[in-house]
């Protein structure tokens, strides 16, 4: 991750870095296992929003980012940031829309950060 984040924080330019360039055949092997959704909760929340489909991912989406911006003013914790997409999710399933026009996400954006931030003050 040191590279791509690297190619971030300097474009448009590159900077020149010690690291010798990835050799997969050099590495041989890679080895991939399931993801550990219980120790990355988030992880099968947003599994769960794609197969929702329709506006979940986008009330997902916002409530995250919400969540997030919550976290950074140090108004949650950390642990707070998938209980307060949960919610947002749990709340939204009743008001999913499939086939959403672009209007329709917008308004369910902003529904689900300004749940999210309604949620926080009160404490959940």
């Amino acid at each position: 991750m040191k590279l791509p984040i690297l190619y971030c924080m300097s474009w448009p330019e590159r900077q020149e870095t010690p690291w010798r360039r990835l050799n997969l055949a050099e590495i041989g092997q890679l080895t991939f296992s399931s993801p550990n959704t219980s120790k990355y909760p988030c992880m099968e929340l947003a599994y769960s929003a794609g197969r929702s489909g329709g506006t979940m991912p986008a009330v997902l989406n916002a409530a995250n980012e919400e969540a997030v911006s919550q976290f950074l003013e140090e108004k949650i914790h950390f642990l707070d940031i998938p209980k307060s997409i949960e919610i947002a999710c749990e709340k939204h399933k009743d008001d999913l829309q499939q086939n959403p026009s672009l209007d329709e996400i917008l308004l369910v954006d902003k529904w689900a950060r300004e749940y999210v931030q309604e949620q926080v003050k009160r404490k959940y």
